[in-house]
């Protein structure tokens, strides 16, 4: 009381603070970053290697499973998957919360060392999850010549842009390289008695530039250099070669020439393959705005140097737009609440001055939120605005409370300083434990395990900020500005009791009137609440949102040994599919390999006919039926989990064919799920391997050795690169490799093997055997599975998953197989269970404030009586817009249950004060009835009314607003007017109308006709 004196009498002094609060807000709004997710490291890492095209089961033996070994006894690691195939393998590494910075150097080192150790590994790559993308700004080049749009992109694009301080690095794809190629004859070698171990030494040793030493003992004497590179194509030809007979020039058994470089990744723009595709990745310390704007600024400036002729450089997608759009578009929304906020308490007050000091209190409330954000190196993102949107509603209720308290006791004539001191001094406590159970609710959001705890916690720490800041306002500027504001017009006749307000109190004094009358209303809630339950299942279930930003990107698996005719006809085929889909735009397509890297962009603005969620519905659709018809194993969203479908099954066993058979069975179950599609399992694709079986007897006889044929076989498919030149400033690698291709068994068979006995076919010395092996294996923590993945068409991820872990409950799996759920479906169920374990623990910690608040441990269980009913409000609210139950509509819930019980603080509050007056329960339960329902409706309308912006967003983050929104709003509408009849009579039967509390035995201090009415405004 005395700070809140000082407050009131120093209105200097709160004046100022107010001014320094704005200054300093309105500065940390422009010192805030902008990014479309926070900068998160996650506790989790993965692994790829390649080796070549060596075969998926040697893969797992000599990389795999020793890697899985080493890394699985680190200290820390929870667990391990990896997936083998072709030349490659692939780990994905969970760490133990907030440990994975200092083990990811472990396994970094373990990789390393692995390529040291493993001959056959060609390349690693490691890295950390995070919300940080590769690349996140996009271009292309085409319209000219590939010379010419090569030119530019190697030699002016990638240099200037690399050297911004914003960029990274810039990746370029589909430009036009070249090596040089040495096709070696096999018959003009052997009538020379050449081989190609002595080519590939002649071409080295001419090839060459080094440092042979120092002309003196001078330090500033020059160094002596020998300098033979190879400059043109004349120049490989004519390099001279050692031989019986004499030097020969190697274009006498070789055809040398310059060729387009095999290797090159090639892309596709609307099915034309003429174009370059630019990547630009950021650094660390730079937001995507701050790039986008420092790369549009440099190519302006290359477009003004007149650099870009004969062609076009376009700008295809830049995640800079889709930041602002969404930070935009949570900006407007939280706006558009704070002003109807304000509306709605213009209507209810009907005064000017109070409105505006609510006004004025929330201004300050967000700048006092923006100072605590720049404090804690907060940035402007899509979590930290939902909060601040989701706070915004909730940031008026203490002011409100407070002026409607001080507003109430100037009604009942106190004078200006006595109406804020007694007005405020009443429901302080109240406030102050309302801020507090909403808060609370929070606490136990760091318990969610995982990624998307960190997530929830940045949420959270937002909202509570803001309701913090809410209340330093209400309690410091709500009165000073009352005292000085807030006048009341005085009206000569004393005010009636309005008809709802009659209406509330007949319907209270019956409920209260006996035990059983209170009981009967309570049993009706109760049946409710147990009737909302059977809605349950008809509401959409999924994990995460889809952020909806108009753009799509995709993952085209394909089958193994895809020629470059293959890849062309696909890549037309999927143009011609994309063609077809109304609102497709445009479409890229980067050949990755085994892959097709696939972005599609979708219209914009006034040119949208029809949702994304159906769009890309119809994409999967079409691209998926390309597997008919052409070589394509699988169609997959990139973004989702790492590029893994939706639905994954695990069946875990160590022998392939009886893993076959049993996914076999379950397959045809699953099929027959409604919902289910593009079933695929990891290991339905096989490779037909050919094993060499040595004739021991016949390479005796011949003279020769095991290791002499191995070598004679590996040079049969020679390949290989032998140094690299430069040819008209473009470095190009020197490429050796056999005129005529060993492409079949009979070719290879047929080959001559030098003996002393003379040429025999290698058929004399050895034999091939066709094993089938799979292509993919799969293992979880060192155990081998395999994986069934499929997608969703038409239904949600909840009912998939009930019906997928049905059929998984009813399967009968042999002795030593199991079969389990994986994935997203996996994922779904640990987070409902996280949910539900946050969710006690809140309602738990909420009742432990309560408990102080009234130093009752009754009491807080009749307010808490609320929160089935606000269970039944979340689901109405959901089944009728048909939201999403998702983390973020969880997570309104947890928020839900903090501010529901504000209102029903507020009444058991008032009645307890009205009660130590002398008043009995029925009296007490009527008045603060009257007392409350003002401010209960205000805070409540101005809560929901600044969520509407929310619940009804659309664009790039509307579905992760929209179900947060939603579910509080519902949730909050329909728990305030059940409130006011249930809190009655629960709290009816928990006392008598004869009861007074304990420590209390005083008689009235006044009767009850002094006691005036709050007028029904």
């Amino acid at each position: 009381m005395k700070l809140l004196n000082l407050f009131v009498q120093r209105k200097i002094l709160v004046g100022l603070m107010t001014v320094l609060i704005l200054a300093i807000g309105s500065y940390s709004i422009f010192e805030l970053d902008k990014e479309l997710m926070p900068p998160v490291t996650m506790d989790g890492a993965y692994v790829e290697i390649s080796a070549g095209e060596m075969a998926a089961i040697e893969v797992e033996r000599s990389i795999t499973n020793p890697l899985e070994q080493q890394i699985r006894g680190i200290d820390g690691v929870e667990g391990t998957d990896s997936t083998t195939t072709i030349g490659r393998s692939s780990l994905q590494i969970t760490f133990e919360q907030g440990r994975g910075d200092d083990l990811f150097k472990e396994v970094e080192s373990i990789v390393t060392a692995a390529k040291g150790d493993n001959a056959q590994i060609t390349e690693v790559m490691a890295g950390q999850y995070g919300t940080a993308q590769t690349y996140e700004f996009y271009m292309d080049v085409s319209g000219g010549t590939m010379e010419e749009m090569t030119d530019f992109s190697k030699n002016v694009l990638e240099p200037r842009l690399e050297a911004l301080p914003e960029v990274r690095d810039v990746s370029l794809a589909g430009v036009q390289e070249h090596e040089v190629t040495i096709e070696l004859n096999r018959s003009e070698m052997a009538e020379k008695g050449l081989n190609a171990t002595a080519i590939i030494s002649a071409i080295q040793q001419v090839n060459s530039e080094a440092t042979l030493g120092e002309l003196s003992s001078d330090s500033n004497s020059p160094s002596l250099r020998w300098n033979t590179k190879l400059e043109n194509v004349d120049d490989v030809k004519s390099i001279k070669i050692p031989t019986q007979a004499g030097f020969i020039e190697l274009e006498e058994v070789a055809d040398v020439s310059l060729q387009p470089l095999e290797s090159s990744s090639f892309v596709w723009k609307n099915g034309t393959k003429d174009f370059i595709f630019v990547q630009v990745g950021r650094v660390a310390d730079a937001t995507q705005i701050d790039m986008a704007a420092a790369v549009r600024t440099e190519i302006k400036n290359i477009r003004e140097d007149g650099l870009v002729k004969g062609f076009e450089l376009n700008e295809m997608v830049a995640q800079a737009d889709y930041v602002q759009e969404s930070i935009d578009g949570v900006t407007g929304n939280v706006l558009t609440g704070g002003v109807i906020a304000i509306a709605i308490l213009l209507i209810f007050l009907r005064n000017l001055r109070a409105t505006f000091i609510i006004g004025l209190s929330i201004p300050t409330s967000i700048l006092l939120t923006f100072t605590s954000m720049w404090v804690f190196d907060y940035s402007f993102n899509i979590l930290t605005l939902i909060g601040l949107g989701l706070g915004i509603g909730m940031m008026v209720d203490s002011s409100i409370v407070i002026l409607e308290s001080i507003y109430r006791k100037k009604e009942q004539g106190l004078g200006k300083l006595e109406s804020v001191l007694e007005g405020t001094k009443e429901v302080s406590s109240a406030v102050i434990a309302s801020m507090l159970t909403t808060i609370v609710v929070f606490l136990p959001i760091g318990l969610i395990g995982g990624d998307m705890g960190q997530f929830m916690i940045m949420l959270s720490a937002v909202v509570a900020i803001t309701l913090i800041s809410s209340v330093i306002v209400s309690f410091t500027l709500i009165p000073s500005l009352s005292e000085k504001l807030l006048k009341l017009r005085k009206s000569k006749k004393e005010s009636k009791e309005g008809p709802i307000m009659r209406l509330y109190s007949r319907i209270v004094a019956w409920t209260i009137k006996k035990k059983r009358y209170s009981f009967a209303i309570i049993a009706i809630f109760f049946l409710l609440f147990a009737g909302s339950l059977t809605l349950v299942t008809k509401i959409p279930m999924t994990i995460m949102p889809d952020m909806f930003n108009r753009y799509t990107e995709l993952m085209v698996d394909l089958e193994t040994g895809v020629s470059l005719e293959d890849k062309e006809e696909i890549a037309q085929n999927i143009n011609q599919k994309l063609q077809s889909i109304e609102d497709v735009e445009s479409n890229y397509v980067m050949d990755n390999g085994g892959m097709f890297y696939t972005i599609i962009n979708m219209t914009k603005g006034e040119d949208i006919t029809r949702e994304q969620k159906d769009i890309n519905e119809e994409i999967m659709k079409e691209l998926r039926s390309l597997s008919d018809t052409l070589p394509v194993e699988n169609v997959q969203g990139a973004m989702s989990g790492g590029g893994s479908s939706p639905v994954q099954v695990h069946i875990k066993g160590e022998d392939f064919e009886q893993l076959q058979a049993v996914a076999g069975d379950f397959t045809k179950e699953l099929e027959g799920i409604d919902g289910i599609v593009g079933v695929t399992n990891s290991m339905e694709r096989t490779s037909e391997e050919q094993v060499v079986v040595l004739k021991k007897e016949a390479i005796e006889t011949a003279g020769l050795t095991q290791p002499q044929i191995r070598q004679f076989i590996e040079q049969a498919f020679l390949t290989m690169p032998v140094g690299e030149m430069t040819v008209n400033e473009e470095n190009v690698p020197l490429s050796l490799k056999w005129a005529e291709k060993t492409d079949s068994k009979l070719s290879l068979l047929d080959l001559k093997v030098p003996t002393a006995q003379g040429e025999k076919t290698l058929s004399s010395f050895i034999q091939l055997e066709s094993v089938e092996t799979p292509n993919e294996i799969s293992h979880r923590d060192g155990e081998r599975f395999l994986s069934i993945s499929a997608d969703m068409e038409g239904k949600d991820l909840g009912a998939i998953n009930r019906d997928v872990q049905k059929l998984i409950s009813d399967f009968s799996a042999p002795a030593g197989y199991t079969v389990s759920a994986a994935g997203d479906l996996e994922q779904q169920q640990e987070l409902i269970m996280d949910m539900v374990f946050v969710l006690a623990i809140a309602i738990f910690l909420v009742y432990l404030v309560m408990a102080v608040q009234f130093n009752h441990l009754g009491h807080p269980l009749i307010v808490m009586s609320v929160i089935p009913m606000t269970i039944v409000g979340v689901i109405l609210g959901l089944f009728l817009t048909q939201m999403e139950l998702s983390v973020m509509s969880g997570m309104g819930i947890v928020m839900l249950i903090g501010i529901v019980l504000n209102n029903a603080i507020l009444l058991i509050d008032r009645t307890n004060q009205l009660r130590t007056e002398g008043f009995s329960v029925e009296e007490a339960l009527l008045e603060a009835g009257k007392n409350r329902i003002r401010p209960i409706f205000i805070t409540t309308l101005t809560t929901a009314g600044g969520m509407l912006p929310l619940a009804l967003a659309s664009g790039t983050s509307g579905n992760y607003q929209a179900p947060m929104a939603t579910v509080i709003i519902s949730g909050l509408l329909f728990a305030t007017f059940i409130t006011l009849l249930l809190i009655p009579a629960v709290y009816r039967l928990f006392t008598t109308s004869s009861l007074r509390f304990g420590w209390l035995k005083k008689k009235r201090k006044k009767e009850r006709n002094d006691v005036k009415a709050v007028p029904g405004t």
